[in-house]
């Protein structure tokens, strides 16, 4: 029993790096600026506003957005029982507030999931665009990167950081949801 327990506690040990170090590749390298369209992937709304995540990515989105002023941004995500708004209106709120103009915003408003922000945002592209930034939180970029590839999308990324009060968890669901996309491919 104390041999299978120990086996079964250092086979989930490895998986966890493992899948830690698959989440890090999605790192590697920044955007600069190359393609025209951004995605920004939502995150929750809470009564008070966007989610301290939804935060970090609006904050990196306006940055990136302040530094490449020609790239339009397709800001991505529906509205879920307990949110106020979509997720997508939240995210325009905020970026018009903070000096960006609605001309440059492209608004999904329906997706659930992440496989969904792309499906849904493709649809927004231009049909001779086949690449996008996308803005997500660091944990989330790879997966996401592996979601846009499997929908024929080229991508590269600015992430944004997790916050410290929600890091565990979401990169313990990370994992899981790494697995379930790569059998899946949703």
């Amino acid at each position: 029993m104390l041999l299978s327990f120990s086996f079964l506690l250092l086979v989930g040990l490895m998986m966890w790096f493992v899948l830690g170090k698959w989440i890090e590749t999605g790192l590697d390298k920044k955007a600069e600026g190359n393609n025209a369209y951004v995605i920004v992937l939502g995150a929750k709304v809470k009564a008070d506003g966007p989610s301290l995540s939804l935060r970090y990515r609006l904050e990196t989105a306006l940055a990136y957005a302040n530094e490449y002023p020609h790239v339009m941004l397709i800001l991505s995500g529906g509205q879920g029982s307990d949110e106020p708004m979509t997720e997508a209106a939240a995210m325009r709120d905020y970026l018009v507030a903070n000096g960006i103009s609605e001309k440059r915003l492209l608004l999904e408003g329906k997706s659930t999931s992440t496989y969904e922000n792309f499906l849904y945002s493709k649809a927004l592209l231009p049909q001779d665009v086949h690449a996008l930034t996308i803005i997500t939180n660091d944990f989330h970029v790879t997966r996401a990167k592996m979601i846009a590839s499997r929908l024929g999308l080229e991508t590269d990324a600015v992430w944004a950081k997790t916050p410290k009060v929600v890091e565990f968890k979401f990169n313990a669901r990370e994992r899981l949801a790494l697995i379930k996309t790569y059998l899946t491919g949703k």
